[in-house]
This record gives structure tokens, C-alpha cells and sequence, in this order.
């Protein structure tokens, strides 16, 4: 069994650009966001996709129709998959990212989401945001893994032979991909509108490539 799996991030939305934690809160994309959604669309004309879906996240679903609206091809109607969805910050959802880096990662040194990802690795930054949240309401890395595992065991039952498009999440991306390959930056973020590419078989999930904004040739 082989299924192909193209993960797009969602393209920039008004949190992001204010640098604001956006896990399961919501903002809407901006014109460059927009533009982030229509230009993967036009980058993934060369496939056909057998099934689509995405978080079922506003900024996913909004990304996923001006993606199909580029896409060439009779592309199947998307599903919303809330397995797909971004880490859960709890408290700290819409906090000021440069703070919310200082109070957490200062003093062991980290200033930036990626500098703590890179230090800690993303399970580990879990765990950490989910002990610091006082509601308790944040997810550690087993309460991630056993919804995004979920998903997982969905693609894993489509066809042999599928190939799916899976809009997703920046934070969700890149763990998957340090979960399943140790060849890439932990503190490398996946871009707005990129690309990842996943196949996986009954007993295994390679990382194909990771963060492109095109396909490779």
C-alpha cells in the first residue's frame, strides 16, 4: 500500500502577521494569504487529486477554496477533518508571540518560537505550554498525537493508490515531519502556503519533502 499526501499550510492570516499565537483560535487570511492559497493551488496543477481535506478551522477552510479554485480538474468536494487542526495553546491563545517566547523560553535562553522548538523539540514545547497553563486547558504532546493519530488511521484506509491534498497547520506540520524524519530543522517553521510531502504505507510514513513552495522536479 502507498498513498501520496500533500500538506499544505494555510496561507497568512491577520494573527500571523501580528504575530500572535493562533492554535485553535481563528483569523481571517490576509491579500497576501489569499494570494499564499491561489498560488499553491497553481503550483499543484500537475496532480490529481482522489480526496481533499482540511481542519475544519475557518482559516483552512478558506485556504482549501481559493486553493481549488486555481487547481485545474475535476477535484473532489473537501472534507473537514478536525484531526487535522493546529496545536491547542489554551490560555495563551492570542497572545503577543514575542512575550508569550520571553515568559516561556527566556530563561533557559529562547526568545522566538523556533528557537524553542529547536532547543526543546516540538513534544517537549507541548508539554511545556501545557504545564504552564494554569486552566489546564492546552494540549501536552500525547493529547496532540492522540487526535492527530486519528486522522492518520484515515488516510491510512483510503485507497491504495490515492493521492490527497490535507490542508493543515504550521505547528501540526512540522510535527509530523520531526516525528516521522530526523533530516530536517525542528526550528524550521513551514511556510504559508507550502507544500510537505508525506507517503505512507500500511506500516510506515516517509517525509518525502518539506516546506517547498513548489513542487520539486
Amino acid at each position: 500500500m502507498a498513498i501520496s499526501v500533500y500538506f499544505v499550510r494555510h496561507g497568512q492570516t491577520y494573527l500571523n502577521l501580528y504575530n500572535r499565537m493562533q492554535g485553535w483560535s481563528d483569523g481571517p487570511l490576509t491579500p497576501k494569504g489569499q494570494e499564499d492559497a491561489r498560488r499553491v493551488g497553481r503550483a499543484l496543477a500537475p496532480l490529481q487529486f482522489d480526496y481533499v481535506f482540511c481542519s475544519d478551522l475557518a482559516r483552512t477552510v478558506s485556504t482549501t477554496r481559493f486553493l481549488l479554485a486555481e487547481h485545474p480538474g475535476n477535484n473532489p468536494k473537501p472534507v473537514t477533518e478536525p484531526a487535522f487542526r493546529e496545536e491547542f495553546f489554551g490560555y495563551f491563545e492570542g497572545e503577543n508571540g514575542q512575550q508569550f517566547a520571553d515568559f516561556l523560553g527566556g530563561p533557559e535562553g529562547y526568545h522566538s518560537f523556533a528557537e524553542m522548538v529547536a532547543g526543546w523539540g516540538p513534544d517537549k514545547l507541548k508539554d511545556k505550554i501545557a504545564a504552564a497553563d494554569n486552566y489546564g486547558t492546552a494540549e501536552d504532546h500525547v493529547a496532540f498525537w492522540k487526535r492527530v493519530d486519528k486522522g492518520f488511521d484515515r488516510l491510512r484506509a483510503l485507497p491504495d493508490g490515492s493521492t490527497v491534498l490535507v490542508v493543515s497547520h504550521g505547528a501540526t506540520i512540522r510535527s509530523i515531519v520531526q516525528r516521522y524524519s530526523d533530516a530536517y530543522d525542528p526550528g524550521d517553521s513551514p511556510r504559508n502556503g507550502s507544500i510537505t510531502k508525506l507517503t505512507l504505507s500500511q506500516d510506515n510514513t516517509t517525509v518525502d519533502f518539506y516546506n517547498k513552495l513548489e513542487l520539486p522536479q
